[in-house]
């Protein structure tokens, strides 16, 4: 799909539902960039032969799985995710999953989406620009909260948004790792609406949006989903008083028979913790001395 002079998108499948993405490649006079490499990337083999360099939006599986076939092309990442690009530990820290979870998302992660680490990536800060000629320009806008370094890549003057992971999913929010952030990600919700776009582009699920009322509609649906797991939590204390681990069985981001990922379990603990936080912040949990959460 062509959008404005310099932009196409090429779907993936189910309109780029995980595992897969919607892959963005960026054309210049000059330069020709890729923004993320998702697993319909493999297909792409003309598209992406001549990409001059890959910018990533964030640093996960799912948007790096051309990266160890691309060697001879430049990566850049925002700075705090771009130690997660070079190297495995580094990835699998800022995972921040149990040991065993961690070895058996490895073997996962390179059997199904390829992966290889890129110990030559370079960081770019919040606002960079890169000049591809003939007046094409991306600019990072940096909108953490699902990574560290999780950043919308604006295509310009087209006004065509890249927003990665704010994919305005019916799932909503993902801030399960390590160096997710559930405030950060409540601010990158309300700082997203500010791009200067017309167009929005997500990795997953929603694909290409050209109405504003249209994009502003889902992205409150989206970000109503973490008050929505408040309320669940809030449900379940008002039942009875429970452990994290009692909290973690019963789950508020996937189906509790879900076993889809090995990740999940994890997922939901770091999920849960935040908002725990957030509640007891908000004086409306407490923890007893036994570690046992409780409505305030």
């Amino acid at each position: 799909m062509a959008l404005g002079t310099a932009t196409r998108v090429f779907f993936g499948h189910q309109s780029g539902k995980y595992p897969d993405g919607n892959q963005v490649i960026v054309q210049g006079a000059d330069v020709r960039v890729a923004l993320d490499t998702p697993l319909v990337s493999r297909h792409l083999t003309g598209a992406l032969a001549s990409a001059d360099l890959i910018v990533l939006s964030h640093v996960h599986e799912d948007h790096t799985v051309s990266l160890g076939r691309l060697q001879d092309v430049p990566v850049q990442v925002h700075e705090a995710d771009c130690a997660a690009a070079r190297s495995w530990p580094e990835l699998s820290r800022r995972y921040g999953y149990t040991d065993a979870t961690l070895a058996e998302l490895h073997a996962l992660i390179v059997r199904e989406f390829d992966y290889a680490p890129r110990p030559d990536a370079t960081a770019y800060a919040d606002g960079a620009c890169w000049d591809l000629g003939g007046g094409v320009r991306i600019r990072a806008h940096h909108l953490p909260g699902h990574t560290a370094g999780h950043c919308a890549l604006v295509i310009e003057p087209d006004g065509i948004a890249f927003i990665g992971d704010i994919d305005l999913s019916g799932f909503g929010p993902y801030y399960g790792d390590a160096t997710s952030d559930l405030q950060q990600f409540r601010r990158s919700l309300q700082r997203v609406r500010e791009l200067d776009a017309g167009t929005w582009i997500t990795s997953h699920h929603k694909g290409v949006i050209t109405d504003r009322a249209l994009f502003l509609q889902l992205l409150e649906r989206f970000a109503s989903r973490c008050d929505q797991r408040n309320d669940r939590l809030l449900g379940y204390l008002r039942e009875r008083p429970h452990s994290l681990d009692e909290l973690v069985a019963r789950r508020i981001l996937y189906p509790p028979t879900y076993r889809g990922m090995p990740f999940v379990d994890d997922a939901e603990r770091r999920t849960i913790a935040l908002h725990l936080a957030e509640l007891q912040a908000a004086s409306r949990v407490a923890q007893s001395a036994d570690g046992v959460w409780h409505p305030a």
